[in-house]
């Protein structure tokens, strides 16, 4: 479709790693007409809130990009919490943006939609084709309806509701909480903290050994909007009325073992790494089939190790900095 700078876009969870991304994106590419709302100023869990918000601000494009999300450790400690809350959030602004009459939308999901024995590597025909992993499965279930929410708005009403669903994410404004953050974050935090006290030792959960796809999110974001703005004749080309969503990622993957072996790398951390087996892993492998996206002309284009130095740089100024001060 053609770009229109002047068009209404409000972004969900614009604070966030994903949709602060996302409106990095938008605004170089122009855009001027950004809405945003922070939790105070709207609970998107409310539903008469999201109702009253979308009737006062003649949207036009919508992108969710706000989820409650965390690592295992946070999955399997909040499972109602992920179930809820997610579910609320999509079905809210799915529901308000219709009723407001708004055309275009895109949803963002997750790459644990997917089965966990799904072949790898994972096509978006594979979804609900198997059990999924039982640490994340309240979000993932939230994230699949998601998907059948936007599906079901386009067939009963003529909706153009798009979704995309990510590998694992990492970048600037992640999460670096020690208990309840993703892979990456978690590693760059706990190297530098053993970096800067000489430590001799980083003990890392799991054996090492399950394959994991990382996608900067400088990289979702401009997936994101390409999606959103391709022109609906192609996006639908591509997809199916029940099979619509698209993955997003680089197609290439890591065992955690050398992805810590990178981060141990960018934060100069020189002594022993340990894997703590009895930790759980998750999911052997999860590595995304991203033909569908490059048939629709897009592909990532920033390497591991370039992205997880500037992750690294950024927590040096945004959250160590605070830490320290």
């Amino acid at each position: 479709m053609a770009r229109d700078t002047k068009t209404r876009i409000f972004v969900a969870g614009h604070r966030g790693m994903v949709g602060s991304a996302i409106v990095r994106r938008l605004s170089e590419l122009g855009y001027t007409q950004l809405i945003m709302a922070t939790h105070n100023e709207l609970d998107l869990v409310n539903q008469q809130a999201v109702k009253d918000f979308f009737a006062s601000q003649n949207i036009q494009q919508v992108y969710i990009a706000s989820a409650k999300v965390g690592g295992i450790h946070a999955n399997n400690t909040y499972p109602a919490q992920f179930i809820y809350e997610n579910l609320m959030i999509e079905a809210n602004l799915i529901h308000a943006a219709h009723e407001a009459g708004i055309q275009q939308l895109l949803f963002l999901g997750s790459s644990c939609i997917y089965p966990k024995a799904a072949p790898q590597p994972m096509k978006e025909e594979a979804l609900l084709t198997g059990l999924l992993e039982p640490t994340n499965e309240p979000y993932a279930i939230a994230k699949i309806a998601g998907i059948k929410l936007c599906e079901s708005y386009n067939r009963q009403y003529g909706r153009d509701y798009r979704s995309v669903m990510p590998t694992n994410l990492y970048g600037q404004n992640d999460n670096f909480h020690p208990d309840n953050s993703h892979v990456i974050p978690a590693l760059i935090r706990r190297f530098h903290d053993a970096t800067i006290s000489k430590a001799d030792e980083v003990v890392i959960w799991g054996s090492g050994t399950p394959m994991r796809e990382f996608l900067h999110v400088d990289d979702m974001a401009a997936a994101s909007v390409h999606v959103m703005e391709l022109d609906a004749s192609l996006y639908h080309a591509h997809t199916q009325p029940m099979l619509s969503h698209i993955n997003v990622g680089t197609g290439v993957d890591c065992t955690i073992r050398e992805l810590a072996e990178t981060i141990a790398k960018v934060t100069g951390f020189t002594g022993r790494l340990t894997f703590d087996s009895s930790k759980p892993d998750g999911t052997p492998r999860k590595l995304m089939d991203v033909s569908r996206l490059k048939a629709l002309g897009w592909q990532s284009t920033i390497p591991l190790e370039t992205g997880l130095r500037n992750a690294y740089d950024w927590y040096l100024e945004n959250v160590e900095n605070v830490r320290v001060s």
